[in-house]
């Protein structure tokens, strides 16, 4: 009898070490197409709050999607971030993420910014604008996207390529609002307009208005916000030269997109996956959206320290869910291609 209950004792203490004795160290597998510093503080917080490590890979968008696909069941990828509703939705339908139901994650993100199914979340957004030369337009002239298709622009727009996902993006919106006849028309009304062959990125854009190249220009409002953040005098002379246009504020509102991601299907590390969803809607990581990369937060009420963005007012948002803008884009590519917008 004795002897039992010495073993039992001593089980019981070789249990209560064993218990005692740390975990292996936690970690996420993250594939990302964000390519910004400020993230970094982002990713360290994180995993100071949880302990649980980041090991990133970061890629172009569709690099990073053909190899979660190529490395199928085998992928140690547990979570993907990109920009854009439209590749987060084509990583959905090629049945690369895996639904997360999540208290936290639905009633935080409003639903116009997540998949109606869990399968993909947007933690922010990105206005689409106008940029114009204060010198020659006045902002009345650009208050709806149709304005840019009119003849009084004729020869004096700048666009990046029609290709790029966020103008497909823009036309997938505008089908939606306008229809298929009035939204071909506007295609057709921007390449006509063109000051130049489309070339560069957004800020490419906004510099050519502050050069004299075109009156106006099309550019995430991100873009915009950066160079009224630099200390650079040849970024202070461009804003100087240069506003920007919130357009649709008196019918449905300026076109927004997101920055997302979600949990992939064959992720190893689940719950730690879901973690760190649930973190990126947290008022912390909301606010580093905003205060790091001068995006807009898609949770409500949560508090910016970025003078810079917060200059650029409040605005009418496009409630458009950004499901149905992702399903709309590979159509909209059609009425790009036809208008001859490269």
């Amino acid at each position: 009898m004795y002897r039992n209950l010495r073993q039992l004792a001593l089980s019981a203490l070789l249990l209560g070490l064993t218990a005692a004795l740390p975990t292996a160290a936690q970690e996420l597998n993250l594939y990302t197409a964000r390519h910004y510093q400020t993230d970094d503080a982002l990713y360290n917080n994180f995993t100071r709050q949880t302990g649980i490590r980041i090991n990133r890979i970061e890629g172009k968008e569709d690099e990073l999607f053909e190899r979660i696909r190529r490395e199928g069941p085998a992928s140690p990828a547990d979570v993907f971030l990109t920009v854009d509703a439209a590749r987060l939705q084509a990583a959905d339908d090629a049945g690369l993420f895996a639904p997360v139901n999540s208290r936290v994650l639905n009633s935080r993100i409003p639903e116009q910014f997540r998949d109606p199914g869990g399968n993909w979340f947007g933690f922010s957004y990105r206005a689409r604008v106008i940029a114009y030369d204060r010198s020659k337009v006045r902002p009345e002239e650009i208050a709806s996207w149709a304005d840019l298709a009119k003849p009084r622009f004729r020869g004096k727009v700048c666009v990046r390529s029609g290709g790029h996902v966020y103008n497909r993006t823009l036309v997938a919106s505008l089908l939606h609002h306008w229809g298929e006849d009035r939204t071909a028309e506007w295609t057709r009304g921007i390449v006509a307009n063109l000051a130049r062959d489309p070339k560069g990125g957004d800020t490419d854009q906004i510099r050519a208005v502050a050069a004299g190249e075109c009156e106006v220009a099309i550019t995430n409002h991100y873009y915009y916000t950066r160079l009224l953040a630099s200390n650079r005098p040849e970024d202070q002379a461009v804003v100087r030269r240069v506003g920007v246009v919130y357009p649709e504020q008196n019918t449905f509102g300026t076109h927004v997109n997101v920055s997302g991601g979600g949990m992939l299907k064959h992720a190893p590390n689940k719950a730690a996956a879901v973690r760190f969803l649930e973190y990126l809607a947290s008022d912390e990581a909301q606010a580093y959206f905003a205060n790091g990369n001068n995006e807009w937060p898609v949770v409500p009420g949560v508090k910016l320290n970025n003078p810079p963005l917060e200059s650029m007012g409040n605005f009418k948002v496009d409630r458009l869910s950004a499901a149905i803008l992702a399903r709309n884009t590979p159509k909209a590519q059609r009425f790009i291609d036809r208008a001859g917008w490269k």
